[in-house]
C-alpha cells in the first residue's frame, strides 16, 4: 500500500501545510481511498501524482471543518468530470446531511451515486465497517470534543512464497496451474497426480495494515485499534510542553502519539496534524516535536505535504 499525505496542518493551513487529508493507494488495483478532506484537498490532488478519478471511498474522522470543508468541492468537481461511477462515504451520522445540504444550497447536481455509511454502529460493536476483497476496514471511537473515529485498513493474509525449484524438481509443467498452486489450491495434472499447492508454498504471510487516528487526546481505544500495525498515522498537534493545552482541546502531543505507537507495538509512526504555531524559527519547531516522539518511539517520521510512504510488512519506506 502507498500512503500520500495531502494535508498535515491542524485547524488552518499554513504556507507549507494544508489541512487534513491522507490518500491510500491499494496494491494491484486502481482504487484510491481518502481519509479526511480538508479545504483545498482537490488542489492538493492536482499538485500530486494521484488521480482523483480513481477515488472510490472517502473516510471522515469527524465533522470539524479542517477535516470536511473540502468535501463538497471535491465531489462537485468529480461530477463535472463525468467519469465517476460512484463514491462511498464513511463517517459520523451528520456527514450525509452536511454534504447534501452544501450541494443543495449551492445548486450543485451530482451525476453519480453517493453512498453514505454511518460508522457509529461498527465502531461500538467492533464489527468490520467494510470488507472489500482482500481488504477490510474497522474503526473505533476516539476522545475529542465532538464524536471522532479512527480507522484501520487491514490486508488479508497472503499465500507463502512459492517454491518454483521444488515444482520443477517434481516435473510439474509450468502454466496456469502454477498460479493455482501459488494460491494454495489442489491441482490435478494430466498425468493424474493431485498436488496440494500448500506443500509448495512457505508459511502464509501477514497482510499490511495502516491505522489513521486524528483528532484525539491519548486513547486506549487508539492503542487497541493500532495493535501490531505496519504504519500508524497519528496526530501530534502540540509539543509535550503544551500538554495542558492538548488536554484542554482534546488533542495529542508528540509524546502521546509516540506512547500510542509504543504500547500498540507498531512498526512505524508518522506524525501529522501539527499546529501552525510550530514553525522553523519559533520557540519550538516541527523537528522538536519529532525528537520528542523519537525519544519514546525511535522509528518515527514527521509527515509533510506530499510525503509518500510505501507500506509493507517488512519495512515502511518514504519516497
Amino acid at each position: 500500500m502507498q500512503v500520500t499525505f495531502l494535508g498535515t496542518s491542524s485547524g488552518v493551513p499554513s504556507r507549507s501545510r494544508n489541512v487534513s487529508a491522507v490518500a491510500l493507494r491499494l496494491p494491484q488495483r486502481a482504487d484510491l481511498w481518502l481519509f479526511d478532506c480538508g479545504e483545498a484537498t482537490q488542489h492538493q490532488f492536482l499538485r500530486s501524482e494521484l488521480r482523483v478519478s480513481q477515488l472510490r471511498r472517502i473516510f471522515i474522522t469527524h465533522m470539524h471543518g479542517d477535516h470536511v470543508f473540502g468535501l463538497p468541492g471535491l465531489l462537485a468537481s468529480l461530477g463535472m468530470a463525468g467519469t465517476c461511477d460512484g463514491v462511498d462515504l464513511y463517517g459520523p451520522e451528520p456527514l450525509e446531511a452536511f454534504v447534501l445540504s452544501a450541494l443543495q444550497h449551492s445548486a450543485t447536481r451530482i451525476g453519480y451515486p453517493l453512498r453514505f455509511h454511518p460508522v457509529e454502529s461498527a465502531a461500538n460493536s467492533g464489527e468490520p465497517l467494510l470488507i472489500d476483497g482482500e481488504f477490510s476496514v474497522c474503526c473505533a471511537p476516539l476522545k475529542h470534543r465532538v464524536p471522532a473515529f479512527g480507522y484501520r485498513v487491514q490486508q488479508s493474509e497472503r499465500p507463502g512464497r512459492f517454491d518454483i525449484a521444488k515444482a520443477k524438481a517434481m516435473r510439474l509443467p509450468p502454466g496456469p496451474e502454477f498460479a493455482r498452486l501459488k494460491a494454495g489450491e489442489t491441482v490435478t495434472f494430466a498425468d493424474g497426480r493431485r498436488i496440494d499447492g500448500r506443500e509448495l508454498c512457505g508459511p502464509r504471510q501477514p497482510g499490511c495494515s495502516v491505522v489513521y487516528c486524528t483528532d484525539t487526546v491519548f486513547s486506549e481505544r487508539a492503542v487497541a485499534l493500532a495493535q501490531g500495525a505496519d504504519l500508524l498515522i497519528h496526530e501530534a498537534t502540540f509539543s509535550h510542553r503544551d500538554a495542558a493545552m492538548a488536554y484542554q482541546r482534546q488533542h495529542s502531543t508528540s509524546t502521546m502519539a509516540a506512547q500510542t505507537a509504543a504500547e500498540a507495538g507498531v512498526q512505524q509512526l508518522a506524525l501529522t496534524h501539527l499546529s501552525p504555531r510550530y514553525v522553523p524559527g519559533a520557540t519550538e519547531s516541527p523537528d522538536d516535536l519529532l525528537q520528542e516522539a523519537k525519544a519514546i518511539f525511535p522509528n518515527t517520521v514527521l509527515a509533510k505535504d506530499f510525503l509518500c510512504i510505501e507500506v509493507s510488512t517488512t519495512a515502511c519506506n518514504s519516497l
